[in-house]
């Protein structure tokens, strides 16, 4: 399938923001997707991967048949376990290697570092089983799901997309209860992500993917008034960020706007944070599309479209650059002088992570020389 730069440039965007997010005391974090709008990059990565899945379903079964697209989206999901699997254990053995060289961070639960040698078996067990869901690797077991129910509910989306969608919504407006009955090892209720809430973005991003031909057109009738009311609708989401950040003085506006809003939650994904992103899609692929394509042509763009490709090895990278980077802050002592050397940690990690990048995405010329060295044969 031909890939298109913008959209694998967002996806990377999506990447460095999560990184970046989980360091808690981070300077770049002040500045990322979360800072201006209700949602942050975590809503971007989901909706981007549904719409991903149904660009690449539509191409296979055209291609080759349903059946075919089903067993693909059926090793994906099983991809996407084992990187789960893969990643916790990582995690878990790289936070354990910071604290034996004293080197506190406070990016994961420290726990990881101890049951990994002390019940090794255990920790792994709970984690396929995804009875439990290391924070920052949590949004992977919501992956694992929402993929795993694709080879059934995508044909069901293709061939009766309103009554799809109308489950869909019902679904996402019992999340919270439903979520209620998924035994997990959190003392909260069922998973983080709450996937019975965040379903309902994934699959808005298959449709948007698999019938973008149909109705692209239809809408680009009407995308004056749409690009208005998705415009008013960022704004509005700004607000409600600006007010959050002014805090107590702001604290009557933020009521006010709350009465509007309702409650804004990110784990059962609110209607707010929903139609916020939904709001940003339009702006960046109607109004906006040539300058994003603009930006994905340049070198910046093209480093982040090389992120964005790795997939789920750029996941886990970026999980483990986001605890490197919170001990690495922890060690530079506190105070404005010293934000500079924050900052350069910041933009250091982002190198690293496009350079671990492009390693992989260049593996099928180095891998094969690695290979055919006399030693490794």
């Amino acid at each position: 399938m031909r890939r298109i730069p913008a959209l694998d440039m967002l996806r990377g965007y999506a990447l460095v923001c999560i990184m970046l997010d989980h360091m808690p005391i981070g300077v770049l974090r002040n500045v990322t997707l979360t800072n201006f709008a209700v949602f942050d990059a975590a809503e971007l990565f989901v909706l981007l991967s549904g719409f991903l899945v149904g660009l690449v379903w539509v191409k296979i079964e055209a291609r080759e048949g349903r059946w075919a697209a089903q067993i693909r989206f059926l090793r994906r999901a099983a991809q996407v376990w084992l990187a789960l699997i893969a990643g916790a254990i990582l995690l878990a053995l790289f936070s354990a290697l910071l604290f034996k060289l004293q080197m506190n961070h406070t990016a994961v639960w420290f726990q990881y570092a101890r049951w990994i040698f002390e019940h090794p078996i255990g920790y792994v067990a709970t984690v396929a089983l995804m009875w439990m869901q290391p924070n920052l690797l949590d949004v992977l077991a919501l992956y694992v799901l929402l993929i795993a129910t694709v080879p059934v509910t995508v044909p069901f989306l293709l061939r009766w997309p309103f009554p799809a969608m109308a489950v869909s919504v019902a679904v996402w407006l019992f999340a919270e209860p439903l979520n209620a009955l998924i035994p997990n090892q959190r003392p909260g209720p069922g998973l983080l992500f709450n996937p019975f809430g965040w379903q309902m973005l994934f699959f808005s991003g298959i449709a948007m993917g698999a019938f973008r031909d149909r109705i692209m057109p239809v809408l680009r009738r009407h995308s004056a008034i749409l690009t208005t009311i998705s415009v008013a609708i960022l704004l509005f989401s700004l607000t409600i960020v600006i007010s959050w950040k002014i805090g107590a003085p702001a604290k009557p506006i933020t009521e006010t706007l709350r009465q509007v809003t309702g409650k804004i939650d990110k784990w059962s994904l609110d209607f707010m944070r929903f139609i916020a992103i939904l709001a940003a899609s339009w702006v960046v692929a109607v109004p906006l599309a040539r300058p994003f394509a603009w930006l994905a042509a340049t070198r910046f763009g093209e480093v982040l479209a090389e992120i964005g490709r790795g997939g789920l090895y750029s996941f886990v990278v970026c999980v483990m650059l986001s605890i490197w980077g919170d001990a690495l802050d922890m060690t530079v002592p506190p105070g404005p002088a010293n934000i500079w050397l924050r900052l350069a940690i910041d933009l250091w990690l982002i190198t690293a992570f496009w350079a671990l990048a492009a390693v992989w995405m260049r593996r099928g010329k180095w891998l094969p020389r690695l290979r055919s060295q006399p030693g490794l044969r």
